[in-house]
């Protein structure tokens, strides 16, 4: 029989009549949002649109005025071990002192039980985590000793860790060098195909249509969603930026 507490269960990340304010100015205004599952989602906007404050809000970070939000049809508190978040990098410690092999362990607790050490099946299973970033040769390191596109690499791989399938990700590609964005987009596009629901706060629109295949288009209202192909037009940039478009990025195929 249909479990009747579901609601939208054939979407990975439901939102409904979200609306999020900062004091008297709002952040996020009635946002309606459908992500599918299996699908590598982006959601771009301008400085200031509501990104990392629309996935927060979704991860029971920041309080919404109303609305709710459902994952797989369920509320956050059914799913909490279900979901993978990676910050953004700025907003993480890095004096604290800690290895990489024991930031990505972090990722482990909810199902081991914070009282119980990790043993060596969680110590393998963070070294395999590591070593699909690149990083196992880092294990051992101190995470203030690694560069800033490494210690991204680290919290990939402590939410990759969980295996969970909804991995939400804030800004995972900013400051990052060549080499680890190609190494992130190839783990979440691996990720994708194995049927996992991969969202992500981006920057780059130049980088959009060649590596995500659904997109969300916000400016403190959703401008737009859906396949990239269908989202990504001048007319819905235009929308989403106004004047700022001209200094970020023309659509890719050319302009319009």
């Amino acid at each position: 029989m249909p479990d009747d507490t579901l609601h939208e269960p054939d979407q990975a990340l439901h939102v409904e009549d979200l609306t999020v304010s900062y004091g008297a100015t709002p952040a996020l205004w009635d946002i309606d949002l459908d992500i599918p599952p299996g699908v590598m989602c982006a959601i771009v906007g301008p400085n200031g649109a509501g990104k990392s404050t629309l996935i927060k809000a979704a991860l029971g970070l920041v309080r919404p005025v109303a609305g709710h939000v459902r994952f797989l049809g369920r509320e956050l508190a059914q799913m909490r071990g279900q979901i993978g978040y990676v910050p953004q990098r700025h907003s993480v410690d890095w004096d604290f002192p800690t290895s990489a092999r024991d930031v990505v362990e972090m990722g482990l607790y909810r199902s081991l039980g914070w009282m119980r050490r990790p043993g060596s099946a969680a110590r393998d299973r963070a070294l395999a985590a590591l070593a699909e970033l690149g990083m196992q040769d880092h294990a051992d390191r101190q995470i203030s000793q690694l560069s800033g596109g490494q210690q991204q690499r680290v919290f990939i791989a402590r939410a990759l860790v969980q295996d969970a399938p909804i991995l939400i990700l804030d800004e995972p590609l900013a400051g990052v060098d060549a080499t680890t964005e190609e190494v992130i987009i190839a783990l979440l596009k691996r990720l994708r195909d194995a049927g996992r629901t991969v969202i992500v706060v981006h920057h780059d629109l130049t980088t959009v249509r060649s590596t995500f295949d659904w997109l969300v288009m916000l400016n403190v209202r959703i401008i737009a969603q859906g396949p990239v192909a269908k989202v990504y037009t001048p007319d819905n940039l235009r929308a989403a930026y106004g004047r700022q478009l001209a200094m970020i990025a023309a659509p890719e195929g050319g302009t319009d």
